[in-house]
């Protein structure tokens, strides 16, 4: 077992996990920490701030993004994981690559975050079971090749589960050890936003499923248009840095749930969310 597993995944409050992309492309902040002295500084800005691990990724997802080479990704990430990882930061790798995985595993990351789950790399799950260290599934249904393509599900909570499920016994038979695996639902990945607002509203049964559960919504599209108090939604969406006051709103949804890890852009309004349910929940207690 990777020695930062237990720590990481143990139970606890809701885990912060920030985010440090090392692309040009990123939806919310793509070019800010392509340099890597940029990138690292970041990285210790948002563990200061109270990020309990720094994921971070050099390949965008975004919808209609172009695939990143493997060697690229390899440049951009490698140098920052290392150094961070030296600065006792716990790390995570937000890649679909086996071979960027690995790389990053060896140079100290504590996690591997896939947007694929495994499916877009066939040896990922085999890096895994090798090295011991937690591995994000998110639910997925392939590249976002079309930013117009729609979205289609008869009951999105229940064919999320059920994927989520799936992928999960997929790597627990390809030789990972329970405890390793976390699932994400993958909002905003071949999702609308209806969809989006659906397993925010039951993500108690995608906790049910038994595996840690991390929530990805930061700055997402969806965020940016929020009903107005006569229930209109506005013309326009709001920027992605607008949006930080209502990811904070959902990662406080998330932590009500039971969610393992929230993945924010922005530490501290998550942070003081998350800081106020744990007083909510300790008065409770008294």
């Amino acid at each position: 077992m990777h020695p930062l597993t237990h720590d990481l995944l143990a139970p606890g409050p809701t885990r912060i996990m920030g985010v440090l992309n090392v692309t040009p492309d990123s939806f919310s902040d793509g070019g800010r920490w392509l340099d890597r002295d940029a990138a690292v500084e970041h990285g210790r800005r948002l563990a200061g701030q109270g990020a309990d691990l720094v994921d971070v990724g050099g390949e965008s997802t975004r919808p209609g993004s172009a695939r990143t080479s493997e060697q690229e990704e390899l440049d951009r990430v490698v140098p920052v994981v290392a150094e961070l990882a030296a600065d006792g930061i716990a790390v995570s790798v937000d890649t679909m690559r086996a071979s960027v995985a690995r790389a990053c595993l060896e140079a100290g990351a504590a996690m591997v975050n896939d947007v694929s789950g495994g499916l877009a790399d066939d040896a990922m799950p085999g890096v895994m079971v090798g090295s011991g260290a937690p591995f994000v599934a998110m639910h997925w249904r392939g590249l976002l090749t079309d930013p117009q393509e729609r979205p289609a599900y008869d009951d999105v909570v229940e064919e999320v589960c059920r994927e989520l499920t799936e992928r999960a016994e997929a790597l627990l038979r390809a030789g990972l050890a329970r405890e390793q695996v976390v699932v994400d639902p993958g909002l905003g990945f071949s999702k609308d936003a209806a969809h989006n607002w659906t397993l925010l509203a039951f993500l108690d049964r995608v906790v049910a499923l038994g595996h840690p559960v991390l929530l990805g919504t930061s700055r997402k599209r969806f965020l940016g248009r929020l009903a107005r108090r006569g229930g209109e939604l506005p013309d326009d969406p709001s920027t992605p840095t607008d949006r930080d006051a209502a990811t904070a709103a959902t990662s406080l949804l998330g932590a009500q749930a039971g969610c393992w890890a929230v993945r924010v852009h922005d530490v501290p309004s998550t942070r003081d969310a998350l800081a106020v349910w744990e007083m909510v929940r300790r008065a409770q207690d008294r």
